[in-house]
């Protein structure tokens, strides 16, 4: 039997979907245009004729943009997406062509189709330039929020580093409760809220000190679980026990601090567990929902931690030491690339846009889709011992933005997708999908 949605995909015409049509695309865009000029000042300033091609091109997207917003505020019918020599163009005017004439606009497409829509609109205004096609708008915002966060980078460091000496963790993990179990749930819980773990016990923990560390972590553990939803921590533990030298798949989020956060777990697993000797980390392929990881912001986010003056620039104060620590960690994870023991699922110097297996995670599909729009991608993912998708959009599109009653069971919802590979999602809800 087909697999369908038991009621329609939520719509920018329910609740407050209007106050995202409405407020915040507009605000993306209005963002999207100041950086644009800013760029656009810069090249003004230095007066080379070389940059006369690039600032009438970049002209020419911010008037793209101001259209893109004026028929956004007018709810006009969404227009096919020109081709721009990327990929997923054909797959949104597709979909386009089987609205003919309903749900069709701003305001009464599904949200999720809309979102993703307005994303790839975005990036063809950039693909058509010949100056502008490898730029990411939202990159600023990023390198900002990476800036900013070097307090909670350096304390997730020292915690992480804390654990190189402490071979002896591993002795009785097969038990319940055992130190490295609730280490493991403490990554876990650092990669779905970011800095609201408290880590700080594995700085200056001893060997004699393991029952104190399990005592202490299992009641922080219990108290963070009642913000918990649906907590399935304990069935990942007892899923990856049961692999040795396995692999792990991070399906990217945010890029800045929270894919720091996936890297600290990342390097925890492959590091200081017997299960984990690989983790494959999945990016997107154009600038994608403001903040979504691509694989220039995945090596930068390593280099940036490799250069001592980086985080200078932002606080002023920060100890050489800390600098030091993070600069070992980015040196580490540059040899877990070089090893392959990190691996970006396509290449570091992928060009935006160009086609490959990643292409799917910014097509419009919801991931109930994957066996029959992406065969190739979830063959891969089906040679995974565990794959992690990270944050709310993802979450979205397991369970297909759909309205399902809160009793229903996620495998339910997961569809023609449940089964395929053991999966897990970090997420904190800010979508309505529960």
């Amino acid at each position: 039997m087909a697999w369908t949605l038991p009621v329609d995909q939520f719509s920018p015409k329910d609740k407050d979907r209007y106050t995202t049509v409405v407020k915040r695309w507009p605000t993306i865009l209005t963002n999207i245009v100041s950086t644009l000029s800013n760029e656009i000042h810069i090249l003004t300033l230095s007066a080379e004729s070389e940059n006369e091609t690039k600032i009438e091109q970049g002209k020419g997207i911010i008037r793209g943009l101001s259209a893109l917003k004026h028929d956004m505020g007018r709810n006009k019918v969404l227009s096919p997406i020109e081709q721009d020599g990327g990929s997923n163009v054909d797959c949104y005017n597709r979909h386009l062509g089987t609205l003919d004439g309903k749900d069709d606009t701003w305001f009464t497409a599904a949200w999720l189709f809309a979102e993703c829509y307005l994303y790839r609109q975005i990036r063809t205004l950039f693909a058509k330039t010949t100056k502008w096609t490898q730029y990411d708008p939202f990159f600023t915002s990023k390198e900002e929020t990476y800036k900013s966060s070097s307090t909670a980078m350096i304390h997730l460091a020292k915690s992480l580093m804390a654990l190189d000496e402490r071979k002896d963790l591993l002795k009785g993990w097969e038990e319940p409760g055992s130190a490295l179990e609730i280490i493991f749930l403490e990554m876990m819980q650092a990669a779905l809220w970011g800095n609201a773990t408290d880590l700080s016990l594995l700085v200056d923990l001893k060997y004699e000190d393991l029952q104190k560390l399990q005592a202490v972590g299992a009641k922080a553990q219990a108290e963070n679980a009642k913000y918990i939803l649906r907590n399935d921590l304990g069935e990942v533990w007892e899923c990856l026990k049961r692999v040795e030298g396995g692999r792990v798949d991070i399906v990217l989020d945010n890029a800045g601090f929270e894919l720091y956060t996936d890297l600290i777990l990342a390097d925890f697993l492959v590091s200081h567990t017997p299960f984990v000797g690989q983790v494959v980390f999945h990016p997107k392929t154009i600038p994608w929902f403001v903040s979504d990881t691509l694989p220039y912001d995945f090596t930068w986010a390593i280099e940036s931690l490799k250069d001592t003056s980086f985080f200078l620039k932002h606080a002023p104060d920060i100890p050489a030491a800390d600098l030091d620590t993070l600069k070992a960690l980015g040196e580490r994870w540059t040899q877990h690339m070089e090893s392959g023991v990190f691996k970006l699922s396509i290449p570091t110097s992928t060009p935006l846009g160009a086609p490959s297996a990643a292409d799917f995670w910014t097509t419009q599909w919801s991931y109930q889709f994957l066996p029959e729009q992406a065969p190739e991608l979830l063959k891969e993912l089906k040679g995974s011992s565990l794959v992690i998708f990270k944050g709310d959009l993802n979450y979205r599109k397991l369970v297909a933005d759909g309205k399902w009653a809160p009793t229903t069971p996620f495998e339910e919802a997961l569809g023609p997708l449940n089964g395929q590979f053991p999966l897990v999602s970090l997420r904190t809800n800010k979508a309505d999908p529960m």
